[in-house]
């Protein structure tokens, strides 16, 4: 009698358990559960574009890391040079770089560096985007305008990045403009805090407009606060124009909340209906303080008491000792902690 060939054994992947079938991996043997694999993105590593790089040092610092060795530079022509120079093949990269004025400046200079370590062989790029250019060109308005919210997205990820990281877009839908997963952060925990550490009695939180009426809500239910609603409408010019406030002011301590300060002349406007119609006191808070041109002579010159921005955007030069600087540091970097880890960032929403 022969002796029976020996069974041909199943082929196997690698999967984290030596010997498991490769039919195991791929679709699960009858009656059991696939083996979970864990994705591993190689050495987290930030680096920084010239937007913000104190921000990126401070990111840095709350991860025990330090920021990425690397060398950005312009030719006499404006063009962007940049090279890394440490190895990065295999590892996990996250670029700090907020498209803050000069907006495409900082956007070409992300898009250059995103290309450079793809072409190094980065296992993972992360663009981390504390404040996205570009966000209020989110929708046709006009006849025949572009969509340039939805062109930013296009460009980053022909760049190479494989996921986004920012920070309280101007509207919520941007995301569905990317085909890569974006984490979509928010300051409220930061400037709440703040605010429920200065004990204001009488308080009112206001939103600028009825489209900011989600955001002030928010605000106003974290610090058990009355909400106000500032009814506006804009001239042929764009410029905003006060008309109603809804709600009751009168006597009350006012914080306006809103998500981007470009000009300030929403917030002038409102801080003064505020006035006229009894508040005691004006605040004003928003997650982004672009505060281009005329900005910080008007909020010089309104009735606003304060002005809390975070450093989303690098404070500007010159601005009034009225605006406060919060960091959102310690949030970006808990995110990326836990994106680079494969762990929930959801737990870091309000």
């Amino acid at each position: 009698m022969k002796n029976r060939p020996s069974e041909a054994k199943a082929p196997t992947e690698r999967s984290g358990e030596k010997g498991v079938p490769a039919s195991d991996v791929v679709r699960g043997s009858a009656g059991a559960k696939p083996p979970r694999l864990r994705m591993n993105h190689g050495q987290l590593k930030i680096f920084s574009g010239s937007a913000h790089p104190a921000l990126a040092k401070e990111i840095a610092d709350h991860l025990g890391i330090t920021v990425g060795a690397a060398r950005l530079h312009r030719f006499p022509d404006t063009e962007v040079s940049f090279q890394i120079d440490e190895n990065i093949r295999g590892t996990d990269v996250f670029i700090v770089q907020p498209t803050s004025p000069p907006v495409d400046e900082h956007l070409v200079e992300l898009c250059v560096m995103m290309d450079a370590f793809r072409r190094s062989s980065a296992s993972r790029i992360t663009a981390v985007i504390p404040y996205y250019g570009y966000a209020r060109q989110d929708r046709k308005d006009k006849p025949r305008v572009p969509i340039s919210a939805k062109l930013v997205a296009n460009l980053l990820e022909a760049a190479g990045t494989n996921r986004v990281l920012t920070m309280d877009l101007h509207k919520a839908q941007i995301q569905g403009f990317f085909d890569i997963p974006v984490d979509h952060l928010f300051a409220a925990p930061v400037i709440i805090e703040w605010l429920a550490r200065q004990n204001y009695d009488g308080l009112t939180i206001v939103s600028p407009d009825v489209g900011g009426a989600e955001r002030a809500r928010a605000y106003a239910k974290r610090l058990d606060a009355e909400l106000a609603i500032i009814d506006k409408r804009r001239s042929e010019d764009g410029t905003a124009e006060v008309m109603n406030v809804v709600g009751d002011v009168k006597g009350r301590v006012c914080v306006i909340a809103d998500d981007i300060i470009d000009t300030a002349g929403t917030i002038q406007k409102a801080a003064q209906a505020l006035v006229d119609n009894g508040a005691s006191r004006v605040l004003a808070a928003a997650v982004h303080g672009v505060l281009s041109g005329p900005a910080l002579e008007r909020i010089e010159k309104s009735p606003i008491d304060k002005l809390v921005v975070t450093n989303t955007i690098p404070r500007r030069s010159g601005a009034s000792d009225k605006v406060v600087v919060l960091s959102v540091a310690r949030l970006l970097a808990q995110a990326i902690k836990s994106i680079h880890e494969e762990t929930s960032v959801s737990k870091l929403f309000v």
